[in-house]
């Protein structure tokens, strides 16, 4: 093909060529089929000079005496007559020849602007070829253009995309996966959770000692509600990990406690569902253990939280605000591998990022560069510390995980007994008293004991509903948190002394702690 860009290939033909194609002898310009011939007149006749070197006699005749003399100066009389008949000649044969030439130009002129049927086709062609190389070189120009349009959007898109997916590969460990195929590897583990919860609504009951709202429960009516959140499968054959507060409520205001139904979703179109039984679950550490009767499960892989760093790579998957936006994937970096939060008045030691984890994601996979499960997401402490530090203002950036090597040896006590071993427990739920609420029920201020489980170190030492704790092993208290700091102290096992305010008198026990059991 031809380009039309090349000054040295104009229509196909070398040098300053015209654009039929026909080659000029000696370099001579020439247009289309211009006929140039040098010193013909436009008659055909060439002009014709004689010079001074042409021969001729000159006579001198003169007296002899040398007085007089006639000079009769002519031309050679029979040379001339000679020369004319040459010359004539040449003239004839010069006249003829320029009219042989211009006729043979007005036949090729003719054949080209001509009415010939033959030459007129043949024009055409070549008229039809110079425009299909034409458009095809038009062509070739616009495939140019926008391929070199498309490669300055790919470049300019590539530019964008290469200033935000700068910190991705700054972030990223050595040899880490891309976050494509950090997600294909971590997706086929992470599960839904659907949990059902029963609460009594329309009535206080007893609260420290008064009964509100129709006294006694009068009025109560049982509702039934659900949540949803996100879990990790843990084992092939059906072992799930997911957050406490997923399954049991102990904040909200109802405080239904555990739930009485829990189902695993699964699935690309979370199309298979799995009725779950509750193996064990903490509320210190708000891990718990699920197990579905499945078998052919794809397990996570599990990494070390311990060797996170500052600025790390981490990619969270969940299910946030329901089923509808199942494995949503968010990702950011470490802010701090091990940050002392205070979350419903509890100390713990998280992974803080700034990947989105939203009411949804608890439960769900904060992963590493390789694919690998390094936290379990938690947007309960995400949510509750936002409001704690910020006086309830929404928090951007703040997502809390909990630690997977901590949580290994809490997994693996779920499993194996159902509950934390060697966690100390005194068996009551509590509420403070504060000093209004001491002035407004004449009671002291410490920890009411709203209820006493059965078969608890509490029920043992003679601790009843109704009564308030207000000193643990000589030191004053006024909330649970308080109760609990001093008793976590110790160990499961060992012997505490409880002050304790009962019917307007002051009494001391000893309490001997057992290890934290949950519910059956």
């Amino acid at each position: 093909m031809m380009n039309q860009n090349d000054p040295d290939n104009m229509n196909g033909m070398n040098g300053q060529n015209g654009q039929n194609g026909y080659t000029a002898p000696n370099g001579q310009q020439s247009g289309y089929f211009q006929n140039d011939y040098s010193g013909y007149p436009q008659n055909g006749y060439q002009q014709q000079s004689y010079s001074q070197q042409d021969p001729h006699y000159t006579n001198y005749y003169g007296d002899q005496d040398g007085t007089s003399n006639y000079v009769n100066m002519y031309s050679d009389p029979e040379r001339p007559a000679k020369k004319s008949g040459g010359k004539t000649f040449f003239k004839i044969v010069a006249a003829v020849a320029a009219l042989a030439i211009v006729s043979v130009s007005s036949v090729e002129m003719y054949k080209l602007f001509g009415k010939d049927s033959r030459t007129a086709s043949w024009t055409s062609s070549a008229s039809s070829a110079e425009s299909e190389q034409s458009k095809e070189a038009e062509q070739a120009t616009d495939a140019a253009t926008e391929a070199a349009e498309a490669d300055e959007q790919k470049n300019s898109a590539a530019a964008v995309s290469g200033s935000k997916g700068a910190w991705i590969s700054m972030a990223a460990p050595k040899d880490a996966l891309t976050i494509p195929e950090i997600v294909n590897k971590a997706i086929p583990s992470v599960v839904g959770i659907s949990s059902t919860f029963e609460a009594e609504t329309g009535g206080m009951g007893n609260y420290w000692g008064f009964n509100f709202y129709g006294g006694g429960g009068y009025g109560d009516q049982k509702q039934q509600y659900a949540a949803s959140g996100t879990g990790i499968v843990m084992s092939e054959d059906g072992y799930i990990i997911t957050n406490a507060h997923c399954i049991y409520d102990a904040e909200s205001q109802y405080k239904a406690g555990k739930a009485v139904a829990v189902s695993v979703v699964m699935g690309e179109e979370n199309e298979t569902e799995y009725e779950a039984q509750i193996v064990g679950y903490d509320l210190q550490t708000d891990l718990a253990v699920l197990k579905i009767d499945a078998t052919g499960l794809t397990p996570a892989e599990f990494g070390n939280s311990d060797d996170l760093q500052v600025g790390e790579l981490v990619v969270a998957i969940g299910n946030p605000l329901g089923f509808e936006l199942f494995g949503t994937t968010t990702c950011g970096i470490v802010s701090a591998p091990n940050r002392n939060v205070t979350i419903d008045e509890r100390e713990m030691t998280l992974i803080q990022t700034d990947a989105a984890i939203n009411s949804g994601n608890s439960g769900g996979p904060l992963l590493n560069g390789y694919g690998q499960v390094i936290g379990i997401n938690s947007a309960k402490m995400s949510s509750n510390y936002s409001s704690l530090a910020s006086g309830g203002a929404s928090v951007e950036g703040l997502g809390f995980a909990i630690p997977i090597s901590s949580a290994k040896d809490i997994i693996n006590d779920l499993i194996g007994n159902g509950y934390v071993t060697g966690r100390p427990q005194l068996g009551i739920t509590g509420a403070d008293v504060t000093e209004a609420d001491a002035q407004r029920f004449n009671l002291p201020q410490g920890v009411y004991v709203y209820s006493v489980a059965e078969g608890s170190a509490a029920e043992e030492a003679g601790i009843r509903q109704g009564d308030v704790i207000t000193e643990i092993e000589g030191q004053s208290i006024s909330t649970m948190d308080e109760l609990n700091e001093i008793k976590n102290q110790h160990n499961a096992g060992e012997t505490v002394k409880l002050k304790v305010f009962r019917s307007g008198e002051f009494y001391e026990t000893e309490l001997t702690l057992q290890e934290v059991r949950q519910e059956d």
